[in-house]
């Protein structure tokens, strides 16, 4: 058989890993060759025996074709090297053979170009794909929107955004007209950025007809950033250009009106998709079971999910989860183990984020023992722990006053091959500190660090506030030295904590200069009322009533309401620390007031109501001040009548 035949038929046979290797199955000893070639056999062989690599053999064929006398190197063979050095992520190589076809002056087609690009995107190479781009005219190889398409799907999927958008400026300035997968890659890109206005910008300037992925990008990315009505005008527009959405765009509209708490617009929308035909999917329902039970209406939400399986839409993790931990939030745990079993009956198996949920609620309604049993439940099915599940249950221990058998099941975890992490041991912290055993406290502690895990925020905020609360503020203050070394940032449960440890000690004003740097730190270490409590009794307790005041001031100057504690802490101090005492109504009546001319309606109203349960009625003018704002005008009386009813009736 001629080898030229051979070498022919080759090209359809299926190469190995390594690039343009033939077949095991493919061999030459039926074929005469001549001497070089048995030497390069003899040599190939013994490569082997010394563990080495064969080099490519279609490669030695082909740099040995003329030799063979019928066999002319042509441009289809080059591009089976580099298409099989692409497969294989050699770019080496295939640079080597790009090099050699550009000094033959041979030519590339753009769909072997093409193919390069992809294998770039496969390889995690942007930066090579777009260095080839360039230097297709090299190869005689004009460049068209294919091939910048491909260039710039690559880097957008490598999260190239700004060079994405670059390239594409780059590209459109040398001449090449973008078609509409470019508008479509370019607005995804700029929606995903954060740069709606320009995305919008970019689409009524296309020069061609946008289709049905570029409303739906377009949509998504309106939605996403919270302006509904212009997506729900989009909609509109779409339809009345003849282009009908599908489930995507409903979905992207239907989620953007539930996280803004929408959910009878949404409703009215999934209506909407089984007029025009188009059938809601599992994402649709999950999406609108998800927005009602953000709304808390949690029977609504199991109802829809009885429509879901009434409509052949199968309900997976996702739904059921939701659900049961909307109903785990609402303290609603025993509806929540009623749909546990629901899901099981309909064939779905929890999975461990969902028994974490019920096992945490069952633990949160100081029902142990029924979480107990859930556990056992959970393992007589087969159903094997995991580090979430076990951390919620040694958890959920601590919170029940029980530290000793938590610390149990963190022995049988181990044994079972889980590793505890940050929360499962800040949990056990937290439950000896509350158990008045500070020992055995910082023997957990010790424990994590012997065991490589490395302490987080939660963890060190969890040993400052055990420390500082039993009186070690030393021991705490070096805790906290040695977080800040470490290079963790606190949280307002940690700076909290050491202002109530310097409060204590008599050194409200090392806390008040730890509160100043708060305001300096981003929302995560922004002082709460918790923090702004524990200053104002650190203040009063040290007769310092005129600076609590001025803390008060500042306090609502940076947005955040006073609640009962803080009322209760001034109340007393007026009382007590007075001469004559006071009993606070002129105080409280000036800080509803206050409340009231900064628009913070509701925390004005909480203050009338503390001073209604104490028996000190506010003035007349603030009283009517309060309703107006709370009420519309003709319900003004009817919300006084109501009001007056639920206090006294």
């Amino acid at each position: 058989m001629p080898l030229r035949f051979l070498i022919r038929k080759s090209q359809r046979w299926k190469l190995n890993t390594n690039p343009c290797r033939f077949s095991p199955s493919f061999s030459l000893h039926n074929v005469s060759v001549n001497k070089t070639n048995n030497r390069e056999t003899e040599n190939v062989n013994e490569d082997n025996k010394n563990g080495l690599p064969p080099p490519p053999l279609a490669e030695g064929i082909f740099k040995s074709g003329p030799k063979l006398g019928s066999y002319k190197q042509g441009d289809s063979t080059f591009y089976s090297l580099l298409m099989g050095y692409a497969d294989s992520k050699d770019f080496m190589n295939l640079e080597s053979v790009l090099d050699r076809m550009k000094r033959e002056r041979r030519v590339i087609t753009e769909k072997v170009f093409v193919y390069i690009f992809k294998a770039c995107r496969n390889a995690h190479f942007p930066d090579k794909a777009v260095y080839l781009f360039d230097r297709m005219a090299e190869f005689q190889c004009r460049q068209s929107v294919r091939s910048f398409n491909s260039v710039l799907n690559v880097l957008i999927q490598e999260g190239r955004f700004d060079q994405a958008l670059s390239f594409y400026s780059y590209v459109v300035g040398k001449g090449i007209s973008p078609n509409g997968l470019t508008f479509n890659l370019v607005i995804k890109t700029m929606c995903r950025m954060g740069l709606i206005d320009r995305a919008i910008e970019t689409f009524r300037d296309m020069s061609c007809t946008p289709d049905l992925y570029t409303y739906s990008t377009l949509i998504d990315g309106l939605c996403k950033e919270n302006r509904i009505e212009e997506a729900i005008t989009l909609l509109d527009e779409m339809q009345s250009e003849g282009c009908f959405p599908n489930e995507v765009t409903y979905n992207a509209l239907i989620n953007g009106l539930c996280k803004k708490g929408d959910i009878t617009r949404a409703s009215k929308l999934v209506e909407n998709m089984f007029l025009k035909g188009c059938i809601p999917n599992e994402v649709t329902y999950n999406t609108l079971i998800h927005g009602l039970c953000l709304k808390g209406k949690l029977e609504k939400a199991v109802c829809l999910l009885d429509r879901m399986v009434a409509d052949k839409c199968v309900p997976n993790h996702v739904t059921y989860g939701t659900i049961v931990n909307g109903l785990v939030e609402q303290g609603k745990v025993a509806d929540a183990v009623l749909l546990l079993d629901s899901m099981e009956d309909r064939g779905h198996r929890p999975n461990e984020y969902i028994y974490s949920s019920v096992v945490s609620g069952l633990f949160k309604e100081g029902n142990s023992e029924g979480a107990v049993r859930l556990w056992q439940k959970m393992i007589e099915k087969g159903f094997k722990p995991n580090t979430v599940l076990y951390s919620v249950l040694i958890d959920g221990l601590c919170r029940q006053g029980k530290p000793d058998e938590a610390k149990n099941i963190l022995l049988e975890m181990a044994n079972h091959g889980c590793i505890a992490n940050a929360f499962t041991y800040s949990s056990l912290m937290r439950g000896f500190f509350e158990a008045g055993n500070c020992g055995k406290a910082l023997q957990i502690w010790k424990q994590m660090e012997h065991n490589g895990c490395s302490p987080n925020e939660v963890c060190f905020s969890v040993l400052i506030h055990g420390l500082c609360k039993d009186g070690k503020l030393k021991e705490g203050l070096m805790v906290w030295k040695h977080m800040l070394g470490r290079g963790c940032k606190p949280d307002v449960v940690a700076y909290s904590s050491i202002i109530h440890g310097l409060c204590e000690a008599g050194f409200a004003d090392g806390g008040l200069r730890l509160l100043n740097e708060m305001l300096c730190l981003d929302s995560k270490s922004q002082p709460d009322i918790v923090t702004y409590n524990i200053l104002f009794h650190g203040l009063c307790k040290q007769n310092k009533i005129s600076q609590a005041v001025d803390l008060l001031n500042s306090m609502l100057t940076q947005g955040c309401d006073p609640d009962l504690v803080t009322c209760n802490i001034f109340l007393k101090s007026l009382a007590e620390k007075l001469n004559p005492p006071q009993d606070g109504r002129e105080f409280l009546d000036e800080l509803v007031v206050r409340l009231s001319k900064r628009r913070r309606v509701l925390g004005a109203a909480k203050i009338v109501e503390i001073m209604l349960q104490k028996f000190l009625p506010p003035k007349a003018s603030t009283w009517e001040r309060i309703v107006e704002d709370l009420c519309k005008h003709k319900k003004v009386q009817a919300a006084i009548d109501k009001c007056w009813h639920e206090l006294f009736g």
